[in-house]
Protein backbone atom coordinates (compact mmCIF):
# COMPACT_ATOMS: atom_id res chain seq x y z
CA UNK A 1 0.00 0.00 0.00
CA UNK A 2 1.58 3.75 -1.07
CA UNK A 3 1.54 6.25 1.38
CA UNK A 4 -0.95 7.99 -0.99
CA UNK A 5 -3.50 5.62 -0.06
CA UNK A 6 -3.31 5.56 3.38
CA UNK A 7 -3.60 9.07 3.83
CA UNK A 8 -6.54 9.32 1.36
CA UNK A 9 -8.22 6.67 3.61
CA UNK A 10 -8.78 4.15 1.70
CA UNK A 11 -6.33 1.55 3.39
CA UNK A 12 -9.74 0.29 5.08
CA UNK A 13 -11.13 -0.94 1.24
CA UNK A 14 -8.13 -2.70 0.70
CA UNK A 15 -8.26 -5.35 2.80
CA UNK A 16 -10.66 -7.82 0.99
CA UNK A 17 -11.04 -8.50 -2.19
CA UNK A 18 -14.07 -8.28 -5.08
CA UNK A 19 -16.48 -6.60 -3.54
CA UNK A 20 -15.31 -6.60 -0.20
CA UNK A 21 -12.40 -4.34 -1.24
CA UNK A 22 -14.38 -2.07 -3.05
CA UNK A 23 -16.17 1.42 -0.74
CA UNK A 24 -19.62 1.04 -0.89
CA UNK A 25 -20.24 3.68 -3.20
CA UNK A 26 -18.58 1.46 -5.53
CA UNK A 27 -20.42 -1.46 -4.78
CA UNK A 28 -23.69 0.18 -5.57
CA UNK A 29 -22.18 1.95 -8.36
CA UNK A 30 -21.67 -1.87 -10.33
CA UNK A 31 -25.01 -3.66 -8.29
CA UNK A 32 -27.16 -0.57 -9.93
CA UNK A 33 -26.04 -1.24 -13.50
CA UNK A 34 -26.44 -4.84 -12.97
CA UNK A 35 -29.86 -4.15 -12.23
CA UNK A 36 -30.12 -1.89 -15.29
CA UNK A 37 -28.92 -4.61 -17.62
CA UNK A 38 -31.42 -7.28 -16.14
CA UNK A 39 -34.14 -5.10 -16.83
CA UNK A 40 -33.20 -4.32 -20.54
CA UNK A 41 -32.53 -8.03 -20.96
CA UNK A 42 -36.27 -8.64 -19.04
CA UNK A 43 -34.66 -10.85 -16.38
CA UNK A 44 -35.17 -9.30 -13.54
CA UNK A 45 -37.64 -9.84 -10.99
CA UNK A 46 -40.74 -7.34 -10.93
CA UNK A 47 -43.57 -7.97 -8.13
CA UNK A 48 -47.06 -8.27 -8.36
CA UNK A 49 -49.56 -6.70 -5.90
CA UNK A 50 -49.81 -10.22 -4.59
CA UNK A 51 -45.72 -10.68 -3.71
CA UNK A 52 -45.41 -7.21 -2.46
CA UNK A 53 -48.66 -7.84 -0.27
CA UNK A 54 -47.01 -11.26 1.26
CA UNK A 55 -43.74 -9.52 1.60
CA UNK A 56 -45.23 -6.75 3.49
CA UNK A 57 -46.65 -8.86 5.92
CA UNK A 58 -44.10 -10.51 6.99
CA UNK A 59 -41.67 -7.57 7.89
CA UNK A 60 -38.26 -8.39 8.56
CA UNK A 61 -39.37 -12.31 9.08
CA UNK A 62 -36.86 -15.04 7.93
CA UNK A 63 -39.30 -16.24 4.27
CA UNK A 64 -37.52 -19.52 4.74
CA UNK A 65 -39.43 -19.64 8.16
CA UNK A 66 -42.35 -18.75 6.78
CA UNK A 67 -42.63 -19.95 3.09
Amino acid sequence: MTDNQKSNGQNKFMNGRGFAGMSPETQRKIAAKGGRAAHEQGTAHEWDSEEARIAGQKGGRSSAVYV
